[in-house]
């Protein structure tokens, strides 16, 4: 990479992210002229100047470190294995949360959406599933709409498809991620698209409707993420948990 590489970069973020030019200079504290010098490559950002730009794109940190790169600047953040001692009081905070969540299933997964942890609850949605789909590294979106795994349990397959589908295409075209474009594509070839179902009365949040061997339940999704990050593995970690949409739900999973 040239050093004018980082402008061009930089220039791709703002356009992902469907900034003016002007917007972005004015909430970063740069002029407009200077901004405009830098995306063309007329002027050298400095190493601050790409981390200020880089913060008020919501660059995740790994594309930080590349957009520095690019400026011929030294990476400014770590990317630890999870097993690292550093990491220790965060790998056990999480598994602390999901132990905390039980009896409802919780899992913490990476910015591929591979499985990192999970507690005990998970095993109700993968106890029917095809042995190769749960071997590590287990892809959780691959898992959820493949036809041999959750999909045919999912009552709701078409409205639970779309809605994981949109946010992978929002993710990946936020991140311009390779490996989350290849995986929404496959994702796309999965059969339970619905489309020529009518639409279900509109809610105000997509439920899953997981059929059981006893009964069919019901969850409402929520993800969490580990506030203000410095390590690039810490920050692509999320917690993906599943609380009762009703109370039949709930009386079903409790001990």
């Amino acid at each position: 990479m040239t050093q004018a590489q980082a402008g061009v970069l930089l220039r791709e973020w703002r356009q992902r992210r469907r900034l003016s030019q002007l917007d972005l200079a004015i909430a970063a504290d740069v002029s407009s002229r200077h901004l405009s010098f830098v995306e063309t490559g007329r002027a050298r950002p400095t190493r601050e100047m790409i981390l200020r730009l880089a913060e008020h794109l919501e660059v995740p940190l790994r594309d930080r470190n590349v957009l520095l790169l690019a400026g011929g600047y030294a990476p400014a953040y770590r990317e630890r294995a999870l097993t690292d001692p550093d990491l220790s009081s965060v790998t056990a905070a999480l598994h602390l949360i999901l132990q905390g969540h039980r009896p409802y299933p919780a899992a913490v997964v990476n910015r591929w959406w591979e499985l990192v942890d999970a507690n005990d609850g998970i095993a109700l949605f993968t106890q029917h599933t095809a042995p190769e789909l749960t071997k590590p590294p287990v892809n959780v979106l691959r898992l959820s709409l493949h036809p041999d795994g959750m999909a045919p349990r999912i009552a709701n397959l078409p409205e639970w498809r779309a809605h994981l589908l949109a946010r992978l295409h929002r993710q990946a075209e936020a991140t311009g991620d390779l490996r989350l474009i290849a995986l929404h594509d496959e994702l796309m070839t999965y059969p339970g698209g619905g489309r020529d179902r009518k639409p279900p009365p509109p809610e105000v949040v997509v439920p899953l409707r997981y059929r059981t061997d006893q009964a069919e339940l019901s969850f409402i999704s929520m993800t969490a993420v580990v506030g203000t990050p410095l390590d690039i593995t810490v920050e692509e970690l999320a917690i993906e948990s599943f609380y009762p949409a009703d109370e039949a739900t709930a009386a079903a999973l409790r001990p």
